[in-house]
């Protein structure tokens, strides 16, 4: 049997969507099987290497079409800005000694997944990942996290969808560092990513967060983990001596081992310094006895 592949790099527009596939032959048939399509997003920015390490991590599964925001827009949640100038620009990215098309989007992270779903792609893909992030995002402040974010708003237009994040010092954190080996997040992303264009989500389950202690492997071993209610990271006050001078909260990691369940995200890592694979779903909704409702609020 001969196997002709027909393939690219990158994407640059509709048609590349449908041209990009493979052909299996012999001399009495022929099976057309389209390839997958992975939408890849980040909030790092277009030029990050995270987000170019998992690409090439991915492109072995699949078509990756690369859709990031243009600027370092790491903290900015799931937010849709209304300042945000939507321009799109179709860039020409280096990597590895290889042409990737890619498209830079003035807008958040789940601006740009947004810009993908209804400007980019010429029908939705079958799988959405965001990352690989320079910093680790854990516990209830996962909700900032626009790596998270994006996630979430493709999980919230009916996708799967997978966030990975490397913990890495808080220099690196809106740094393009190349002193940073995203080599085992790579690994862990296609991983993941193989398995739910295989199988799908379980049912009750709209995404996947996967966070990876700096010094993992791809032997490191990953356990399943629960969201932790903590604050991870703790907001900082602005370091200035008038209200009317420039000032922006900070942060500074602050988290608390003493009483952390030890099946949570930020124990995993942080003490087990293993893989950290939480499940996420969008339903908010807390799980409160209606007996216990009606105590408290007489309804």
């Amino acid at each position: 049997m001969g196997r002709a592949f027909e393939s690219r790099r990158g994407h640059s527009n509709g048609n590349d969507f449908h041209r990009c596939r493979f052909l299996l032959y012999n001399s009495n048939w022929r099976i057309f099987v389209a390839k997958k399509q992975i939408l890849l997003t980040n909030d790092d920015g277009i030029l990050s290497p995270g987000l170019w390490a998992a690409a090439e991590a991915l492109s072995h599964l699949g078509f990756v079409t690369v859709v990031a925001p243009r600027e370092q827009s790491s903290g900015m949640g799931r937010s849709l800005p209304a300042a945000s100038d939507g321009i799109i620009r179709e860039e020409t990215i280096q990597v590895g000694g290889q042409s990737w098309k890619a498209y830079a989007v003035g807008g958040s992270p789940a601006q740009a997944v947004l810009h993908a779903l209804l400007e980019i792609l010429p029908q939705k893909p079958d799988l959405v990942v965001s990352g690989i992030n320079y910093g680790e995002n854990l516990a209830a402040g996962i909700t900032v996290s626009g790596t998270v974010g994006a996630a979430m708003e493709a999980a919230a237009s009916g996708l799967p969808a997978l966030a990975v994040s490397l913990e890495t010092d808080k220099i690196h954190h809106l740094s393009y560092s190349t002193a940073i080996d995203f080599s085992s997040a790579a690994h862990f992303t296609a991983r993941f990513a193989q398995m739910i264009l295989e199988r799908g989500l379980p049912a009750g389950m709209d995404l996947l967060k996967i966070d990876l202690p700096a010094e993992a492997t791809s032997q490191t071993p990953w356990v399943w983990t629960r969201l932790s209610h903590q604050r991870y990271y703790r907001p900082t006050r602005p370091e200035r001596d008038s209200w009317l001078q420039p000032g922006t909260v900070g942060y500074e990691l602050a988290p608390n081992l003493q009483e952390e369940p030890d099946d949570s995200d930020v124990f995993t890592l942080l003490k087990k310094r293993l893989v950290s694979v939480t499940p996420l779903t969008l339903d908010f909704t807390a799980r409160v006895a209606p007996a216990e409702l009606a105590r408290v609020f007489g309804h």
